[in-house]
């Protein structure tokens, strides 16, 4: 297991391949593990790392960094400590949110950014996020199958306090605001069958900023990584592939993707 020490805590990361950096950010079900198979795609071109946020996974149970200022702070002073300069954000739920926020507050260091299941609109998160434990919300969502056991083992090591203290932060204007105000190119990715965090409507992708695009994937529920892996991989390369001050609008667009693509 990889490590490093924050503050005299320690915050587990994984990393694979060479080439510019790229960090994949877990969300609010898991941690970093059901990010290998994007990991092992982008690693062929890329330095993949995945980490746990506070609280999560394997990293240290620290209730007063919970909130969402304090996993922006440990993913700064990850990329401060491994010597980091620009790097490419691919973010899921809580990560996506991180991601977002980081690249508000820090955009010279923050390349492009692909957020799944971002929270544009925090009332429109399901109730039972806040509610029931994370094993309980790996059961709602996933089925139990080989791939999905990387969520329901990494899911029973969370502190649901971690959870909870995240989602409070979602209605900070700061929060609320990052989409309209993150000025480097940015990917929305949605699952048409997320019951968590709905897919925005047509108007409220008709209103992102043009340097943002938005993608629903037909068959995907909360877990578009998973559910759709091989079409989703493909759009992860193709979003790191874009030129620099490209906007992801000008992605070639895929059959199969999906229809809706704003």
């Amino acid at each position: 297991m990889s490590a490093i020490l924050l503050d005299g805590q320690m915050v587990h990361y994984e990393v694979l391949g060479r080439g510019r950096p790229v960090i994949f950010l877990h969300g609010w079900i898991g941690s970093w593990r059901y990010w290998i198979p994007t990991m092992q795609a982008a690693s062929i071109a890329y330095r993949a790392y995945a980490l746990d946020f506070w609280g999560f996974g394997d990293s240290a149970k620290v209730p007063e960094r919970y909130a969402l200022d304090g996993q922006v702070n440990l993913l700064r002073g990850f990329m401060d400590q491994m010597g980091m300069g620009r790097v490419a954000l691919i973010g899921h739920g809580l990560g996506a949110t991180v991601a977002v926020m980081f690249a508000l507050r820090y955009p010279e260091v923050v390349d492009r950014v692909l957020a799944v299941a971002y929270p544009l609109d925090e009332t429109r998160l399901h109730p039972r996020l806040r509610s029931q434990s994370p094993e309980e919300l790996v059961d709602w969502l996933l089925e139990r199958n080989s791939t999905t056991e990387p969520v329901r083992v990494e899911a029973a090591k969370t502190d649901p306090r971690a959870i909870q203290d995240s989602l409070e932060g979602l209605t900070t204007l700061e929060a609320r605001e990052a989409s309209q105000k993150i000025t480097c190119a940015c990917l929305l990715v949605y699952g048409e069958k997320d019951p968590v965090v709905p897919a925005p409507s047509d108007e409220v992708f008709l209103g992102l900023p043009f340097q943002t695009h938005g993608i629903v994937f037909d068959q995907s529920g909360h877990f578009p990584i998973l559910d759709e892996s091989s079409k989703f991989n493909r759009l992860v390369m193709d979003f790191l592939s874009l030129g620099v001050g490209e906007s992801p609008r000008m992605l070639q667009l895929k059959e199969e993707w999906k229809r809706r693509v704003r």
